[in-house]
Parts: structure tokens; sequence; C-alpha cells
């Protein structure tokens, strides 16, 4: 092969990818003049502005994910072998650009210019191999700069064909070793142009079930889990984009170093939201110590809060004086509490919504003591009251606030935030130990429009409070009896407009039967008031994220070993189904509320139907760190095995040893020392105790830290915890002695500080 050849076949990729993104303007041109037609569209018709609401909202997601997809749009081509005829090879074989999204040509045939990377015909481009060529005759990745062509890399699959391009990769590596010794951003970047045949089979695995998907650090577990979301939305795309999909991830650092992921991949309506962020209108910014949050998160909190609930459902010691006008005091006495107690728990309704019960049964007991008092005969034969008259007698102790006040003393209706902030108070049902860790005395305790709150709630809070929301149920009669009214003003003013439309007919032919249609012949006022009603714009991510009831059509959980067992009651609410995608590694769990055994995490919800896939090769780290942190990890676990790294850099990871007062000038030196020079755009973390943080930070001001760092800052500054799923080009790891004696699974957090670096590895111990 010439070079002048070669030059032909970068030049007619570049020709092609450049047709590529003049569609995708085009694309793009023809949404924003949807979305400014739409919006412009004035209109006083209700059914025209839902249906342009609707317009408007549709074309601004396609348009968002038409600007997602512009970096690396097309990035790989699969040749395919010509079919035999005979004896003989006819022709070159079709031919097949791989890339983000799919597109067509604007002609009359809609022509295939570009295949979505998920459709079945590009999967040969992940799977195929000289063994198993897949019909393949050669694969070729194309890597650009923005819509520039910049390189391109040939693997040969047929090795009859003696067609060369001069561009033949020979181990066929290069641009996988590229990917993985590119600088990082602060940003995680999609696999799609590099995604391994293990990590193909796990991402199309079938929909429905449980999948846990276990790997230790840098094998990618992260990207399999998005790409397999991306994945799924476009195979199942009718059912899940109108369930959506949840992904779960352990903290909001995590979040925002994933967010960019599934966009790229023309992914926008998926929910990205850690379980702290799961509860609408409560924000989790309060903390627990690890041990409170231990207790808090136990799988025995469930029946601990149905107790605690069952104990605020009273009866009182010594009848309950209640004061009526006319007729002196009535008595609700404990067998008459009990009684009513009694029947409302046998409805087996959550306990607001069997609260009506409760007090109908009261209401009742005490119309009966009225009726007795003033010599009246319950059933009305012939005595001084007639039934009509007990009924009044009825309605007046129904709306005595009296009444009211001694059915609320014994069967209040609760919030979920006040039901959890009085346990907190006085943690009842738990060992004396335990209560004490969680107690949370009520300091200016008040009502907000969420219900009661006290304090910032605790990511562990989150759980108990939806738990608490399932005990107590939403009695939602008054807000449905008020849209029913409001339905019913519509279907009167629909109904007035069709009687309208009826009067203003013309009566010319009197005798003659009219063939023309009226409004009224063609749709009744139900109809016609149902399709004014205003339309509800919002994406199904949206809607989901406000509403704790909703039904995910698939969750992805990310680090799924640190949610405990309280979390996981609450994420299988949210799933029915049962469609999930559990990632996680056993060795990482860190919380000391975490489970360390799938069996224990899902026998409870789905016993023996979940499958395990396992991926054992390390792309981000490389042996020679590898190395010492599977020497930590074996301190542990003797017998841990740690993924194989398929990267060397001949770095060893460089050490010091320090006086405790030295750690922190120690550290901020070693950043800038050139052992550890990061490349240009490169990033760096320096991972450390908690407590050792801010001290951290005054001596490196120009890092990043807190709560929810920004990752794309040169240096940032992090606890072991907080690193948990992120990379970095060099980590510096400091007083590790320190992350291993913080928590029982101290080890383990300094095993994940030790395995986020794609390069190089620093230690500052004492």
């Amino acid at each position: 092969m010439s070079t002048r050849e070669s030059n032909d076949e970068l030049r007619n990729e570049q020709q092609f990818i450049s047709v590529l993104y003049e569609r995708l303007d085009a694309l793009r041109e023809q949404a924003e003049g949807a979305v400014e037609a739409s919006i412009g569209q004035v209109t006083t018709v209700r059914q025209a502005r839902v249906e342009r609401d609707i317009s408007v909202a549709e074309q601004s997601d396609r348009l968002s994910s038409l600007n997602a997809v512009e970096t690396g749009l097309c990035f790989g081509r699969i040749d395919l072998r010509p079919e035999d005829e005979g004896d003989e090879i006819a022709g070159t074989g079709p031919t097949h650009h791989i890339g983000r999204i799919g597109m067509r040509a604007d002609d009359e045939e809609h022509t295939p210019l570009l295949i979505d990377w998920r459709a079945p015909v590009a999967r040969p481009f992940y799977l195929a191999t000289g063994y198993s060529p897949m019909g393949l005759r050669r694969r070729r990745h194309i890597t650009t700069r923005g819509r520039r062509v910049t390189a391109l890399h040939d693997e040969i699959m047929d090795l009859t064909d003696t067609t060369r391009t001069g561009y033949e990769d020979p181990d066929g590596d290069a641009v996988l070793l590229s990917a993985l010794n590119s600088a990082r951003t602060g940003r995680m970047s999609d696999i799609v142009q590099t995604i391994q045949a293990e990590q193909d089979r796990i991402i199309r695995a079938p929909h429905r079930g449980v999948l846990v998907v276990e790997g230790g650090p840098g094998t990618g577990k992260t990207a399999v889990a998005l790409h397999r979301a991306a994945y799924l939305l476009y195979a199942h795309r009718e059912q899940l984009a109108r369930r959506a999909v949840l992904i779960v991830g352990p903290n909001p650092a995590f979040l925002g170093y994933i967010g960019e992921v599934l966009p790229s991949l023309g992914e926008t309506g998926v929910l990205l939201a850690t379980t702290a962020e799961l509860f609408p209108g409560v924000r989790a910014t309060g903390t627990d110590t690890p041990a409170a949050a231990e207790v808090k998160g136990r799988a025995a909190m469930a029946e601990v809060l149905a107790a605690a609930l069952r104990g605020r459902q009273t009866v009182p010691h010594r009848a309950t004086e209640i004061a009526h006008d006319g007729y002196g005091t009535l008595l609700l006495d404990r067998a008459m509490a009990e009684d009513a107690r009694w029947h409302a728990r046998e409805t087996g309704l959550p306990h607001n919504l069997a609260r009506p019960h409760f007090a109908f049964h009261v209401i009742d007991a005490l119309t009966e003591q009225l009726a007795e008092r003033i010599g009246a005969d319950p059933l009305g034969d012939g005595n001084l009251l007639g039934a009509d008259d007990i009924a009044q007698l009825g309605k007046e102790i129904a709306t005595s606030r009296e009444v009211h006040a001694a059915i609320e003393e014994c069967w209040p209706l609760l919030t979920p935030q006040r039901l959890i902030a009085d346990f907190l108070a006085d943690p009842t049902g738990l060992p004396d130990g335990d209560a004490e860790l969680i107690r949370r005395p009520q300091e200016g305790t008040g009502s907000t429009t969420d219900g009661w709150t006290d304090g910032p709630w605790t990511p562990a809070d989150v759980p108990l409070l939806d738990e608490a929301a399932e005990l107590l149920g939403a009695d939602d009669s008054a807000a449905r009896a008020a849209a029913e009214a409001e339905r019913q003003d519509r279907i009167a003013y629909a109904q007035g407009v069709l009687d309208l439309s009826e009067g203003s007919k013309t009566y010319e032919f009197e005798d003659q039967e009219s063939e023309v249609l009226a409004a009224h012949d063609i749709i009744d006022a139900e109809r016609f008031a149902d399709r004014q009603e205003a339309a509800d714009t919002r994406s199904a991510a949206e809607r989901a994220a406000a509403d704790r009831t909703w039904a995910f059509g698939h969750i992805v959980v990310d680090e799924a070993q640190e949610l405990s067992a309280m979390a996981w009651r609450l994420l299988m609410r949210r799933c029915p189904s049962r469609s999930l995608t559990l990632v996680g590694d056993p060795a990482q769990t860190g919380d000391a509320a975490g489970c360390e055994s799938w069996q224990r995490i899902l026998a409870p919800y789905v016993g023996e139907r979940w499958r395990l896939a396992r991926l054992g090769v390390n792309y981000r780290t490389p042996v020679e760190i590898m190395e010492v942190a599977a020497e930590v990890r074996r301190t542990a676990d003797p017998l841990f095995e740690p993924p194989k790294s398929v990267r060397s850099t001949g770095r060893a990871p460089v050490v010091r040893t320090v006086e405790p007062a030295d750690l922190v000038r120690t550290a901020a030196a070693l950043t800038e020392a050139p052992e550890l020079a990061h490349p240009e755009e490169g990033r760096i973390a320096v991972l450390a105790p908690a407590t050792l943080l801010p001290a951290l930070a005054a001596g490196l001001p120009h890092a990043s830290w807190g709560p929810a760092p920004d990752l794309t800052r040169p240096v940032v500054l992090l606890s072991a915890r907080q690193a948990k799923g992120l990379e970095f080009d060099t980590v510096v790891v400091v007083d590790p002695d320190g992350i291993r004696t913080a928590s029982p699974r101290g080890t383990n957090d300094l095993y994940v500080a030790l395995t986020r670096a794609t390069q190089r590895l620093g230690i500052v111990r004492t």
C-alpha cells in the first residue's frame, strides 16, 4: 500500500465524516425550527396549547440529544465479507459505519448513513476476532478531534483477504491503550469506541430480572452499567422511556463525574440520584457517625418503626371527657377506643388511611351514648328520637372540635417527618446502646410544608422516612375530591359550549334531516372536557424525581455493596418489576451498613432468581500499583486475588515516610514532585482520612474539596470514601494507617484509595 493510497483512505473517511456532520447540522436546524415555530404559535384554544407544549418538549429533547453526540459522532467501520457465488467471491461486501446514534440520509430511500452502536448489525464491531470473525473482512477504528479525522486503525479479520490500507494495527490494541493512557478530565468518558467482548455481553444481557456485575477496581463496572442503561433504552424504548431509568450512585461527586456519559450516547431522559435524594422534599445534608448509620441501616429497623407507629395508636387509661353543648359530657372510655382501634387495624390499611375507620367507630359509639342519654333507642322504634334525629346527632358529634381532638390524641394524623423525628428523639424498641447512638433530641421542632422536621436529615434517615411513608400511607381523598370537582366544572363548561353549537344550527330545511355533523354529534361533553385538560410536558425522569411512589422501568445501582438493608427496601419499592443491574465489588465495601454478600442482599426480594457476571480485567490500574493495593487487601483476606492489569508503566509507587507533623507539608510537596508530574490537562487527587482534610486544604489552597468538590480542577482533595468509583492520573494517599483505622472496614477503604490512579501513585505515611 503506497502513501498516496493511504492518504486516499484517510481522505475518503474525512469526506464521509463531513457528510455525517452536515446531516447532523440539518437535523439540528429542523429541531430548532420546530421548537421556535411551536413557541411562536399563538392560540387561545387550550387543546392547541397542549399540543404546542408537547411539541416543544419533544423537539427540545431531540435537540439536546443531537447536541450531545457532537464529539466522536462516528468512531468505527465494519467491512463485511462478500457473499459466496459458487466457488468464487463476488464484490467487496457491504460496509457499515458505526456511531453514537443512527442516522439516515435525506433521500427517498432514507439510506442508512450511520449505524447506532447498539443495533444488532453493529455487534461484530465489539465481538469479532480473527478466530471468530463473525462475517467481517475488516474492522476499522476512526479517531477524530472535533470534526477532523486524525487516525485510522484497521484490524484484518479475514486472513485470506490480501488488501491492505497502510493503517493496519498489528496487535489491535492501539485504540484501547490510547484511551487508557489519555489524561483524565475530571469527567468520566464513554467507552463506546473500546467496549471489550466480556463487557459487550453484559451490556446486551436480557432486560428482565436482576443482573449483578461484580469486578475489582478498574474493570469498567461503572462504564458497563451506564452503557447497559443506554442499550436498554435503545432496545426497549417505548417501555423504558415511559417509566424512566434510575441510576443510583454512592455520592454527589460520583454523579457529577458520570453525568456526561449517557448524554454523549444520545440518552438524556435518565434520572441520576443517590438514595439520599429519593424522598421528594427532603434534603439530607446532615451527617451520622458510621455506627449510627449502621444501626439505622439494619433490616430490623423496619419492624422497630412499625412497632413505634403501633405505639402511636393509643387508648386512654382513663375515660376521656368530651364536652358537648346541651347534653353534658361524653366519655370515650378504654373499651370503646380499643374496639375502634381493632376495627381500624383489621382493615389492613396504612395508618393514615385507617384513621377514618377509627374515627367512624368512635363517632358511632359516642352517638349511641348520647342517644341513650336522652332516652332514645338507637333503632328508633317508637322512642323520643327517630332514625333521622339520631343521624343528626351523629353529624353534630362528627363536626365537634372536641371529638376530633380526642380522636387525634388516640390516632394522630402523621407525616413521615413527624414520625421519624419523634422516633429519633426517643428511639424505643432498640437496645440502650443502639438507641443512644441514633438519639437526636428535638430542638426547635416546627412544622413545614413538608411536614414535621427537626434539623437536617442525614442520608441514613431517608430510608427510614420512606419506610414511614409506606407505614402511614397518604390520605389523598381531599385532593381527589377537589380534582373531581374541577373536572365536573370543565364538563359543565364543555356542555355549555356544545349547547351553543347546537343552538347555532340552521333550520332552513326543517323538514329534512340535516347531513351536516355538528360538534355534539361527534363528541360528548365529558370527552370534550378531558381533551382540554393541560398536559404534563415534563419528562418521565422529571416526573419520577418528584413522585415517591414512581415505579421505574429499570434501576442501575453502582457501588451496590455500600447500600444498607433499609436502603434496599427503598429501592425495591421503586422497581416492583425487579428489573435491576447491580454493580459492585464486595472487596471494596467500606460502609459499616453495607453488605458483602449478594445473596444476603437479594434473597428477601428475588430468592435465587438473579444472575452474576464477573469482570476480571483491570483496564485502569497499572501492574506496579495493583501489586501494592493487593498486598493491603490480603491483610484482611489472605486468599485475595486482584483483577489482572493490562498495562505496566514501569513506575513504582513513590513512598515518603515522615513524622506526623510533616504529613501535610510532604503531601503538598509531593503533588508537584517530578516523580509524580501529571500530564498536561491531567488530574491529581490527594486522598486522606476525613479528619485530616481541613489541614490538607489549608496546605493545598488551590485544591477543590468539600461534600461535592469540582473534579475538573487540576488538584482535588477527597476522603477515601468520596473517591469510590473515581479515577485520576495521579493519586497521593496520605496517612494510609489513618485510613485503615478510621472505620471497621478501613482496610477496604485503603484498598479503594490505592486503586484510583491510572498512571502514578504516591504514598505519604508516618
